[in-house]
């Protein structure tokens, strides 16, 4: 288990990430435009997910899942398990919650043991474990900020230690907070943005690859916001193309050791990542742009990751941005 200094130093990172964003609530009071009529929301999956309006709804940093009026679907109750994971070991950092408790979820279903990397939420991490344990695998949390490279060795080194071996990186974990003006990004903004998105993937990777052999691979998690952009997240939307170029090229470094590298690139997926940014009016239409008109379920997004880490379905994806957008644009 994490050390009460690296939970602590979550908790600091937590209080910061507040600041920042009481910062951009204050000086902005930014209004959710009105939205022409588009239609229904689209509905393609084995069930219905919910669709806008969302509850308006503006949560404190870092977010929590228990916190949201509706809760994310995480289950994919539809989807049946085969064992493309069986016995494998998987890191998930941002793992408490959202595509990161989704993932764990399948990952378990699979046949993984499944350590979940988060950085306050005590809570949502405890309520993750559980559901990974029903689907009958181990599970471990840890506390901590993966913009601490000492606190990601540390943590790898006591994941090796529980399991024996790692297999699968999911680098999930984000900070996003929206600014209408570049003047308003002030530096710590700035560098929370860049040391958590892009520093805590280079650090998290470089802690894993010590323990990884033939047959491992890594999966970050991108945007659509890399490949389109976002007017009101310019610092977020540099760390995801970032994270697009440093998978490609991880993907090259560690192709002759047999590990493979890539992304899943996100469209607007419910989680608590965008309450807590926008403001309450804006969350109630979140996801209305995207081309299905709603925003995705995490257990939406989750199959991807498992096509992307298992040898059986995955063996000769390498490098690869797999966009999950409800559409070409999102």
């Amino acid at each position: 288990m994490a050390t009460q200094h690296q939970k602590d130093g979550g908790a600091r990172t937590a209080a910061s990430q507040r600041e920042i964003q009481a910062g951009i609530d204050a000086g902005e009071g930014t209004q959710a435009k009105a939205k022409g009529e588009r239609g229904a929301p689209v509905q393609a999956g084995v069930e219905d997910e919910p669709t806008n309006p969302m509850p308006e709804q503006h949560l404190q940093k870092p977010g929590n899942e228990h916190g949201l009026d509706v809760e994310p679907r995480f289950l994919a109750p539809g989807y049946v398990g085969s064992g493309k994971l069986q016995d494998m070991v998987a890191i998930v950092t941002g793992g408490d919650s959202g595509i990161g408790r989704a993932v764990a979820v399948l990952f378990a279903r699979e046949g993984a043991d499944v350590a979940v990397l988060y950085l306050d939420e005590h809570e949502d991490a405890d309520a993750t474990r559980g559901f990974v344990e029903a689907e009958g695998r181990r599970c471990i949390t840890l506390a901590g900020d993966v913009r601490d490279a000492g606190f990601c060795n540390q943590a790898v080194e006591k994941v090796v230690g529980e399991f024996g071996r790692l297999d699968i990186l999911v680098n999930n974990a984000a900070f996003q907070q929206h600014a209408s003006r570049l003047e308003d990004i002030t530096d710590e903004h700035l560098m929370m943005t860049l040391e958590t998105n892009i520093g805590g993937y280079f650090h998290m990777a470089r802690a894993v690859l010590p323990h990884m052999e033939k047959g491992a691979c890594i999966i970050n998690t991108s945007s659509e916001t890399a490949l389109f952009g976002n007017k009101q997240l310019l610092d977020y939307s540099a760390t995801k193309g970032a994270i697009n170029a440093f998978t490609m090229s991880l993907a090259s470094n560690l192709l002759d050791r047999g590990i493979r590298v890539n992304a899943v690139a996100p469209g607007p997926v419910w989680t608590p990542l965008n309450p807590a940014d926008k403001d309450a009016k804006s969350v109630a239409t979140f996801g209305q742009d995207s081309d299905m008109r709603r925003p995705a379920q995490p257990e939406e997004l989750s199959p991807a990751y498992v096509f992307l880490a298992s040898p059986v379905t995955g063996s000769y994806v390498n490098g690869a941005i797999l966009p999950v957008m409800g559409g070409p644009r999102g």
